[in-house]
């Protein structure tokens, strides 16, 4: 699969450099920082979260666990996580698991963590579980639109 359609049209259209990485297959984010050689703390994991007026993406290091109160404060919304189905039926050019963390993509709000923000370079599953995606800090938040930022999760 590699990058997901709509990843690579975004990128292309708005003319984001990037490096796509390709590794051995793994499923989490911490295993694929470690098949990538990279560490966690670069590495944006996606969490999709939804309440009563839809969903919402929020995005990690994947060192980090989300901390669903941390969320509520930053956005005004109690949410909770959102099933596998949900999953499919929003990023259907995505594996399960595999989703870039932007919805804005896929016409979803989404919440960053600060940490992410604060490294010079990130790297993020590009729609399947064998490539991730490397780009600057400034290109990311180009990536991430008007998402909303925040201190929303806490080191594993």
């Amino acid at each position: 699969m590699a990058i997901a359609t709509s990843l690579r049209t975004f990128l292309e259209s708005n003319h984001l450099v990037y490096e796509s990485i390709p590794h051995t297959h793994a499923e989490s984010s911490q295993r694929i920082a470690s098949a990538a050689h990279q560490p966690g703390d670069k590495v944006a994991k996606s969490v999709l979260l939804k309440d009563e007026h839809g969903y919402l993406l929020a995005v990690v290091p994947a060192t980090h666990r989300l901390h669903l109160g941390q969320v509520h404060q930053a956005v005004d919304r109690q949410l909770g996580l959102a099933t596998e189905d949900d999953i499919v039926e929003l990023f259907k050019d995505c594996q399960i698991g595999a989703v870039p963390p932007t919805g804005l993509l896929y016409d979803i709000d989404t919440v960053v963590d600060d940490a992410l923000l604060e490294q010079p370079d990130v790297y993020f599953e590009a729609g399947d579980h064998d490539h991730l995606i490397h780009m600057s800090r400034e290109n990311f938040k180009k990536l991430l639109g008007d998402a909303t930022h925040s201190r929303i999760s806490h080191r594993i």
